[in-house]
């Protein structure tokens, strides 16, 4: 196979939205701290939503992205949090997938911490190939050419022969 068509885990981003600053928000990044090992960063909201209680410049969820080996060997565990599956409607047209854990002491190697309590989190996937990066470079940026980018079933067959999951329809 063509070295550059290789698919690979390019990272992926835990996120917990809790709706609210204060205690719930400082749990939930301790939470992405025990996780990962990496530092969360907290994000604000944009809008103003009233009926909500939402205002511009809000914390309102916290997010942390992780890389390189570290990424695929916490993917693993969050995989197995969800019993290997992921429905198909889960997968992007552009090869990405994401998908929810209800709470987090169904991970594995995750103890349950009394002083966060129980909280759920959502995981997106992105997958890359090599070259990917002149879509981001900052000199001579490029499109990614439609030969080169990863469909839906080549990233659904990626994840099946990698992580050993099952992915399936609507059960």
């Amino acid at each position: 196979m063509n070295p550059m068509k290789q698919i690979r885990v390019d990272k992926i981003t835990l996120n917990i939205g809790v709706g609210s600053p204060g205690d719930k928000l400082e749990k939930a990044m301790k939470l992405l701290k025990s996780i990962t090992g990496a530092k969360s960063v907290a994000t604000t909201t944009n809008k103003r939503i009233p009926t909500w209680g939402v205002r511009p410049n809000l914390q309102i969820a916290c997010k942390v992205t992780v890389r390189g080996k570290r990424a695929e060997e916490i993917l693993i565990n969050l995989l197995k949090a969800v019993d290997g599956k992921i429905l198909r409607r889960k997968f992007d047209n552009y090869g990405n997938f994401s998908f929810g854990i209800a709470e987090y002491i169904d991970i594995p190697l995750v103890e349950y911490d009394p002083s966060i309590g129980v909280i759920g989190l959502e995981v997106a996937v992105t997958l890359a190939r090599p070259g990917f990066r002149i879509k981001n470079r900052s000199v001579m940026k490029r499109k990614i050419p439609n030969s080169h980018r990863i469909n839906n079933e080549e990233a659904i067959q990626f994840v099946k022969e990698k992580f050993k999951i099952s992915v399936g329809d609507e059960e």
